[in-house]
């Protein structure tokens, strides 16, 4: 057994052809996994709910009030499920392990993750389940490459390919799932990546066929109707959804911050939200879950401007009450069942306001549904391939994709996160897409640094110096006070300059002897000092000031051109077979 995996490894690491194969396995099972998922939680929900045969939540004219107190009671085992975790870090989602840790995620995070979102949207909360899918689709190829020692390149690519594929399954889009790939877990169109990533999705699509799966979005017809199709008109549409996706990402960033004011326990959070979704559900059930069966009837159904209003209203309060206090999901579909009502609400508006622009609306609902999922999700190409595949309509799909962009443009100049880099970014992170930047936080000064010479004591006299330190000994010398701690550096040939006073201590020599880096600091935190203090070299000390070592600049510019020089062999796929 142990022969046979060190020979697939091999494999994997030399021939294109072998991984691409791996990657299209690993497909059919993150979209096994995830069509599986969604079964699950319609049948929770049709349980909770008393659901009629296949009917979804949100399409639901009236819930019976009792069924709703499946909320607040999803809400409290959501609690428990927090609390058997226990205080511990953050789970890592796939955005996160591309961006900083080469596609490395913890099975107890992807097991967490895919839980908690499972218990969120069976309970009927306001969320999506295409966080615990995009999960268990990465978490499965990162478990399968890290089995397989997989090299970082291969790991992240393996994780884009399976996400991909279980957001295109449970889509029926197998370009939906690739595009998702490249623009939101990957970080980058790469030509290694294309094939791996194409054949995982057609395998993730083709297993959910197998399985009976039913796509969330069902094939809009729009052939044979004379429409307006004006760029100019639909440019509105993203300019308003640009601006309310914006608002429903501070909301909910807003609303975390406020429960945390409360000082309520983590575990009694998701409760207290049930409690607060209860009214809203009960006037507007469209309101809950992801909202599948409520885009089905809006997207071209005849419904009232009051109605479309008044469901907005009610799904963007639900969805910030559900992620504010606790409840684990995504905003994916939800935003694109917001960005259909959006959509709709601005034809009508348009329609009713100037009657010479006649807008068709299902036309708007839909360059809404991208609009606002760009906003909130990223991925304008994922986007107009999600509306053509659903259409198969190219010259909607143009306008579509002009405002996906237009939306994208406005969100990166006034706000410059998607949702999930916006949740990072709120814990302190810096990550603005999944673009790889985990190496950068690899290489510190610690592991930089070369040890530093033994160091001359800080009070020594210039003349003792000159004895000590011949010139041509060596090219600098480190000053350490009476407990060791770090006074400074001194060039050799400066001891030796004329016209010193002997007597004077070494110390007077010393260039900045306040300015060092620690060990934990990133190579771009290395470089920027350097530009700053103009010096060839710094000391790398602890906390403390215990001298650690040194770094160069010239040392270190050279490891970040090579790094770099190494990110791109393996964007363009040359690294394969070294």
């Amino acid at each position: 057994m142990l022969r046979h995996l060190v020979a697939l490894r091999g494999q994997l690491r030399r021939s294109e052809a072998v991984f691409i194969a791996f990657a299209a396995c690993t497909g059919a099972g993150a979209g096994a996994l995830a069509i599986l998922l969604g079964f699950a939680a319609h049948d929770v929900q049709r349980a909770l709910y008393h659901l009629p045969g296949h009917a979804r939540l949100s399409e639901m004219g009236h819930v019976p009030p009792l069924s709703l107190l499946a909320l607040p009671a999803g809400g409290a085992l959501l609690g428990l499920i927090r609390i058997a975790l226990g205080r511990r870090r953050t789970a890592i989602d796939v955005v996160e392990a591309n961006a900083l840790h080469g596609g490395a995620i913890p099975l107890r995070d992807t097991l967490s993750v895919t839980g908690q979102t499972f218990v969120s949207n069976g309970c009927g909360a306001s969320v999506g389940l295409e966080a615990a899918y995009a999960q268990i689709g990465g978490g499965l190829a990162s478990l399968a490459g890290r089995w397989l020692a997989l090299r970082r390149a291969d790991l992240r690519v393996l994780v884009g390919a399976g996400t991909g594929a279980a957001i295109g399954a449970a889509f029926g889009a197998p370009l939906t799932g690739a595009f998702y790939a490249f623009e939101i877990v990957i970080g980058a169109y790469t030509p290694a990546a294309v094939a791996p990533v194409a054949a995982a999705c057609i395998a993730g699509v083709g297993m959910a066929k197998a399985l009976g799966a039913e796509p969330y979005l069902l094939t809009a017809d729009v052939a044979g109707v004379t429409r307006n199709l004006d760029y100019v008109a639909f440019m509105g549409v993203a300019l308003v959804c640009a601006v309310i996706g914006i608002a429903l990402m501070r909301a909910v960033g807003l609303v975390e911050a406020g429960v945390r004011r409360l000082k309520l326990p983590v575990a009694l959070r998701p409760a207290l939200g049930g409690a607060l979704l209860m009214p809203i559900a009960w006037a507007s059930p469209q309101a809950l879950s992801a909202g599948h069966g409520a885009l089905g009837l809006t997207i071209a159904g005849d419904v009232g401007l009051a109605f479309l209003v008044t469901t907005l209203l009610a799904k963007l309060a639900a969805s910030t009450i559900s992620l504010g206090f606790g409840f684990r999901g995504g905003l994916f579909f939800a935003s694109l069942f917001l960005g259909v009502l959006i959509g709709r609400v601005y034809a009508a508006c348009v329609n009713l306001w100037l009657p010479g622009q006649h807008l068709w609306t299902q036309d708007a609902a839909l360059v809404g549904m991208a609009a606002l999922a760009v906003t909130i999700v990223g991925g304008p190409l994922t986007m107009a391939f999600l509306v053509l595949e659903a259409t198969r309509d190219f010259a909607l799909t143009g306008v579509v994709l002009t405002a996906s962009l237009v939306a994208s443009a406005l969100v990166r100049e006034l706000f410059g996160y998607s949702f999930s880099t916006w949740r990072l970014h709120l814990r302190g992170e810096v990550v603005r897409s999944a673009r790889d930047i985990g190496w950068v936080r690899q290489l510190t000064a610690g592991r930089m640094m070369r040890k530093a010479p033994a160091a001359v004591p800080a009070a020594t006299s210039i003349a003792e110096f000159r004895r000590q330190v011949p010139l041509g000994a060596t090219s600098r010398m480190v000053l350490s006070d009476g407990d060791g701690m770090y006074r400074g550096i001194v060039t050799t040939a400066a001891a030796y300059a004329d016209g010193l006073d002997p007597a004077a201590p070494i110390q007077s020599l010393a260039r900045r002897p306040d300015e060092t880096v620690t060990a934990d600091r990133t190579i771009t935190d290395c470089m920027a000092v350097f530009d700053r203090l103009g010096v060839d070299e710094l000391a790398v000390v602890t906390s403390d000031g215990g001298v650690l070592g040194l770094i160069t600049e010239a040392h270190v510019r050279k490891r970040y051109a090579d790094e770099l020089e190494r990110a791109q062999r393996e964007l363009f796929g040359e690294e394969r077979g070294g």
